[in-house]
C-alpha cells in the first residue's frame, strides 16, 4: 500500500466531486418568468405559485398540506406554535443533530430536553425519550438523521399513550419513507430544510406539512403575520411572525423536486456500492440496514470508526483528516453533542425559562457518536460515476490498513487540531445551518 497522503504520500483522488447544488436551464427559466411577473415576495400567503409547488411536495410525501417559509429553523418555531407549545413546557428533543433543533424550542419559551440516540441509526433513542417524560413535557422532535429514520412505530406509540405531539424534523429526509408513510406525515408536523447543503435547496429555506386542518391553519397565521388563514374553520390566532418564502426561492424548488426521485436512487445505488467494498475493512462498521425505510434516502453517508482495541489506532479525527487528504471530502465532528455545542448558548442568564443549565448533562451514545465514533460522507459525492465510489473505498481502505501506521507517526496534538479547524472550515458550507 502506498504512503498516506496526510504523511507525504500522492492522494488517491485529486479531481473534484461533482457540484452541488445542481440545477438546469427550465430552473432559469422559472426564475425568469417569475422575475418578469414583478411578483417576488410571498404575500398573499401561500402564493398561487406556492400553492401548486406545495401540493406537489405534499402528495409526494403522503401528506394533506404543506407551507413553505423561510429557513428549516424557523419552520420548527412554528410548528412549536402551532402544537402550542408554551413558555417552560418542556420538549425532548435528541442530543445528536444540529443545534437549530433546540434552540428553536428555547426560542418559543420552551426547554428542550435532551435525549440520548440509539447507536445503531444516531437517531433519537425511544427509550431514552421513556425515562425523559415528566409532568411538563409537551412535545417530542425526532430527527430523521443522516441516512436513518427514528423508530416512529414505537415512537409514536409512546406519544399516544402519554399524550405527547409529535414534530418530525425531516431536514435530512427529503423523499423519504417509513412502512410507506412519507417523511413528515408520520407526526403531527413535519419540519423540513432547504438550505444549501440539503437534497433539495433554495438556498434558505423550509417547508412544513401536516395532515391537520386546524394545524395547517394555524400555521399559515402564524408565518404570515398573525393574519386569518385561508379558509379559517378554526379561528386560532397567534401572535403573528413574518416567516414566509419568496417566491424566487418557490421557483427554484420545482426543479429540485423533479430531481429528487432520480438523485435519490443515484445516491442509493452508490451507497450500496460502497458498502460493497468498505464492510469488511478495519475499524470501519457500517449501521444496520433499516428495512422499515421503504424510501430510502441520505443527506450524508454515516459509518462508524471502530478500531480493535488492543491495537495501535489514531483518534478518529485524525483518520477522517487522513482520508480527507486522499481527496475525499468528509467530516468527523460534524455535529456535536448539542448541550456541549459552542454555539448553543443556553443559561438562565439569557434564557429565561431555564432554572440551571447544561452542564451536568450526558448522552453517552451522542458524545461517543460526535467526538470518537461518526464518519460523515457528504452527499454530492454519491451523484457521480461508480469510479468516483471506487476512490472513494480505496481512500477508505488505504487508511483503514495503515491505521499503525497513523498511530506511530503521532502528529502533535497542534497538528490535529489544525487539520480538525481546516477540515471545518472547507466543509462549513455543507453542513446543516
Amino acid at each position: 500500500m502506498s504512503e498516506l497522503a496526510i504523511l507525504g504520500g500522492e492522494p488517491v483522488r485529486r479531481k473534484p466531486f461533482p457540484a452541488w447544488p445542481q440545477y438546469s436551464g427550465s430552473d432559469l427559466e422559472r426564475l425568469r418568468r417569475t422575475v418578469e411577473s414583478r411578483r417576488w415576495g410571498g404575500f398573499p400567503y401561500p402564493t398561487p405559485l406556492a400553492q401548486d409547488f406545495c401540493a406537489r411536495f405534499a402528495e409526494m410525501h403522503g401528506a394533506r398540506y404543506a407551507l413553505p417559509v423561510a429557513n428549516g429553523t424557523v419552520s420548527l418555531t412554528a410548528a412549536l406554535m402551532a402544537a402550542g407549545v408554551r413558555f417552560g413546557d418542556e420538549v425532548i428533543v435528541p442530543a445528536y443533530t444540529w443545534d437549530g433543533t433546540a434552540t428553536a424550542v428555547l426560542a418559543m419559551g420552551g426547554v428542550p430536553v435532551f435525549a440520548d440516540v440509539d447507536p445503531d441509526t444516531y437517531c433519537l433513542d425511544v427509550e431514552s425519550v421513556r425515562r425523559a417524560i415528566t409532568e411538563k413535557t409537551k412535545a417530542v422532535i425526532p430527527v430523521h438523521l443522516a441516512m436513518r429514520f427514528a423508530d416512529m412505530d414505537r415512537l409514536m406509540e409512546l406519544a399516544r399513550a402519554r399524550g405527547l405531539i409529535v414534530i418530525e424534523d425531516c431536514a435530512h429526509a427529503h423523499g423519504g419513507a417509513w412502512k410507506g408513510r412519507g417523511a413528515g406525515s408520520i407526526g403531527g408536523i413535519g419540519s423540513f430544510s432547504l438550505q444549501e447543503s440539503k437534497l433539495m435547496t433554495s438556498g434558505e429555506g423550509g417547508l412544513l406539512t401536516t395532515n391537520s386542518l386546524e394545524y395547517y391553519e394555524a400555521l399559515q397565521t402564524i408565518i404570515n403575520c398573525g393574519r386569518a388563514s385561508l379558509t379559517d374553520q378554526f379561528g386560532r390566532r397567534f401572535l403573528g411572525l413574518n416567516y414566509r418564502m419568496t417566491d424566487l426561492q418557490v421557483a427554484l424548488l420545482f426543479g429540485q423536486l423533479e430531481r429528487l426521485p432520480e438523485l435519490r436512487e443515484r445516491r442509493a445505488r452508490n451507497a450500496a456500492l460502497l458498502e460493497s467494498l468498505i464492510g469488511g475493512l478495519p475499524a470501519v462498521s457500517l449501521l444496520p440496514p433499516q428495512p422499515e425505510m421503504t424510501s430510502p434516502t441520505m443527506y450524508c453517508y454515516v459509518f462508524r470508526y471502530r478500531p480493535e482495541p488492543d491495537r495501535p489506532a489514531p483518534h478518529r479525527d485524525l483518520f477522517v483528516a487522513a482520508i480527507e487528504a486522499e481527496g475525499i471530502p468528509c467530516d468527523g465532528r460534524f455535529y456535536e453533542a448539542v448541550y456541549r455545542s459552542d454555539l448553543f448558548y443556553a443559561t438562565p442568564d439569557n434564557c429565561a425559562q431555564l432554572r440551571e443549565d447544561y452542564s451536568r448533562c450526558h448522552c453517552p451514545v451522542a458524545e461517543r457518536a460526535a467526538y470518537e465514533e461518526a464518519v460523515w460522507l457528504f452527499q454530492f459525492c454519491f451523484l457521480g460515476s461508480e469510479e468516483d465510489i471506487r476512490d472513494i473505498a480505496r481512500a477508505i481502505e488505504k487508511v483503514a490498513t495503515q491505521l499503525g501506521r497513523l498511530a506511530a507517526a503521532d502528529p502533535s496534538l497542534a497538528g490535529v487540531k489544525a487539520m480538525g479547524r481546516a477540515q471545518r472550515a472547507r466543509h462549513e458550507r455543507n453542513r446543516n445551518y
